[in-house]
């Protein structure tokens, strides 16, 4: 099977330039840094030791800021991290929150010429997978070069498992190359070992190690003063389909409580124009934080179509709905807002945090909606109670600080890796 990848994804090589060119052309993809997806490097391989880790997308990256820090704190010899990521917005932002020592790059598409001029390049001591990004042609080059890998905060979903599935020599090939595998989950821990993962375990979740999101203080407080006692809602990381629903939702809400302030971040900033436009169309009236503006008393919405400022307004929200949850695309990760004392709401459909969020619930700090008529209904009557309010705050800031020791027992379990003798280059 990983021949037959090899040999398509060789022969599909063209094909697969133009698609890159037309995510260029579309603005997914970073025209100044665009040779870097072909393997060809933005920067020199420092001197020493080089870990290299790799995640697919924002939260997966985020989800190992701390992990990046201590390897760097802790290492017993000169070394450095490179990180590796597939999108413009998770570059944006290592960009703005590696530490010193650490480095980001775009990871090369999966064609069998880009993966070895990366390797060429890069020759890194030790490669850390996080979650689930099992790109046959980069995961076998890295082990057919004997690099020690470890795969962190594994986790296999629904729709990942079925497919796997349909190809298990591939994948047990894959996973098998790891001497370290770690699952975010009990139930990722045993998919991965029917996958062909070798002694999987769950030693923690670094989602539960992440700092709280950060604010700028002085906006803090002047969107504070500018709100002053509106009741704000906050409906984050949403996807398409999911702001109309909120503006369906608004409209509900307003009735009683004609002064309230829906703000909306979508999950793609880059989509603000669009989705301005569509709440315009629906009789909004909308401020826009991309254009510098400040929700003033006639409008109804304020669209945070920037980034990295979920930190900004988890503090300013009496409630959060977490989005990716109406809509069947797994949710976001809940414990954001529960780190920053924000109560919790999410739809059905939180399947990539199904642990997360059942504790979350369970614990009093989150509320699952069937629909948007139930978040209506909801968001009414937390705006009415304050008590209920601060009784979930409090419960998901005591569940989102229960694991902090997560940190400290996946660097244990990795220790034999990055601790070991500088890899011989290959």
């Amino acid at each position: 099977m990983l021949a037959l990848y090899r040999a398509a994804t060789h022969l599909l090589g063209p094909f697969a330039r133009l698609y890159l060119a037309g995510r260029l052309a579309r603005g997914k993809e970073d025209r100044a840094r665009f040779a870097e997806r072909l393997g060809r490097p933005g920067r020199a391989r420092p001197e020493g030791r080089l870990v290299w880790v790799h995640s697919a997308s924002v939260g997966e990256s985020l989800s190992i800021l701390p992990l990046v820090a201590r390897i760097l704190e802790t290492a017993a010899r000169p070394t450095q991290v490179l990180v590796t990521t597939g999108t413009v917005t998770s570059a944006r932002l290592m960009g703005e929150r590696l530490v010193p020592g650490a480095f980001h790059q775009f990871a090369p598409v999966d064609l069998p010429g880009p993966v070895q001029a990366f390797l060429d390049h890069w020759r890194p001591d030790a490669a850390l997978w996080v979650e689930s990004e099992f790109w046959p042609n980069l995961l076998s080059a890295t082990h057919a070069r004997k690099i020690p890998a470890a795969l962190v905060q594994g986790r296999v979903s629904d729709r990942s498992y079925a497919a796997w599935r349909r190809a298990p020599g591939l994948i047990r090939g894959l996973l098998e190359g790891f001497s370290v595998c770690l699952g975010q989950s009990a139930e990722d821990v045993l998919r991965l070992r029917r996958l062909g993962a070798q002694m999987p375990s769950c030693v923690g979740n670094l989602k539960f190690a992440a700092a709280p999101l950060p604010a700028d203080e002085r906006e803090l407080a002047r969107l504070r003063t500018s709100f002053g006692d509106r009741p704000v809602w906050f409906a984050a990381s949403t996807h398409p389909g999911e702001e109309e629903m909120t503006a369906k939702v608004h409209r509900a809400l307003a009735v009683r409580h004609p002064r309230l302030l829906t703000v909306i971040a979508p999950r793609h900033p880059e989509r603000g124009e669009d989705v301005a436009a569509r709440l315009k169309e629906l009789g909004f009236r909308l401020a826009r934080r991309r254009a510098g503006e400040t929700p003033g008393a006639a409008d109804e919405v304020y669209l945070a179509d920037t980034l990295g400022e979920l930190g900004l307004f988890y503090r300013l929200a009496r409630v959060a709905f977490i989005g990716k949850s109406l809509v069947p695309e797994g949710g976001q990760n809940p414990l954001e807002a529960a780190r920053l004392g924000c109560p919790i709401l999410f739809g059905p459909h939180m399947t990539n945090f199904v642990e997360i969020a059942g504790r979350l619930a369970d614990a009093g700090a989150a509320i699952e909606v069937a629909n948007t008529a139930d978040l209506a209904m909801t968001l009414d009557r937390l705006f009415g109670d304050a008590q209920a309010r601060t009784r979930m705050a409090v419960a998901g800031e005591n569940l989102a600080n229960a694991e902090s020791g997560a940190l400290d027992s996946v660097l244990a379990a990795l220790a034999p890796l990055l601790d070991g003798k500088p890899h011989a280059r290959a």
